[in-house]
């Protein structure tokens, strides 16, 4: 099946690059299955998606900046995708480089169905990312109280604080602690 995923995804680039020359190096092949599976993704194209998954594709490949398709997918409102590598075992509590998740990602961009979704699978609703961050603080500093309603109701602690002494709820109020100036 990887056989055939190669050979469609050749096909493919030879149609879309035609006067480029095809790569041959397996570092090369590889770096572009990636762009397709990121791009995939980031543009929602669950038929495309169906091919990486149907060919064994790892579901939580990381690019350079530690997004995986379901972080992608998430961020860009893509509620179908979201489906699709969910249902076909991707981690929904994978971190990228800066510790934030597809949850907190869709709560950012104010996804809130896709939100939901997500809320739905096993993750901590108080997992922090980098700065010490929960996603309930995002939806509180983004007024998502919808979703602050239901990540209190999965568990979320509300009056956890980041680094700074915010919480989710002082967030909501308005209430913002930055760091002192230097």
């Amino acid at each position: 099946m990887r056989r055939f995923l190669l050979s469609m995804l050749a096909i493919w680039s030879m149609s879309v690059l035609a006067d480029q020359p095809i790569p041959t190096e397996p570092a090369v092949v590889q770096e572009q299955l990636q762009n397709y599976y990121f791009d995939a993704a980031r543009r929602g194209d669950v038929p495309m998606l169906d091919t990486f998954i149907e060919a064994g594709y790892s579901l939580d490949t990381r690019d350079e900046k530690g997004y995986t398709a379901l972080i992608l997918a998430a961020y860009h409102g893509h509620g179908p995708a979201v489906e699709r590598l969910l249902a076909a075992g991707a981690d929904a509590c994978a971190q990228d480089k800066r510790g934030n998740t597809a949850l907190m990602g869709a709560i950012f961009k104010g996804e809130v169905q896709i939100a939901r979704r997500l809320l739905s699978t096993d993750c901590s609703p108080d997992q922090r990312n980098g700065a010490g961050q929960t996603a309930a603080m995002y939806a509180g500093l983004f007024k998502r109280d919808e979703l602050l309603d239901a990540l209190k109701a999965k568990g979320a602690d509300l009056e956890a604080k980041d680094p700074l002494g915010n919480t989710a709820m002082g967030l909501a109020k308005g209430e913002i602690r930055m760091p002192a100036p230097q």
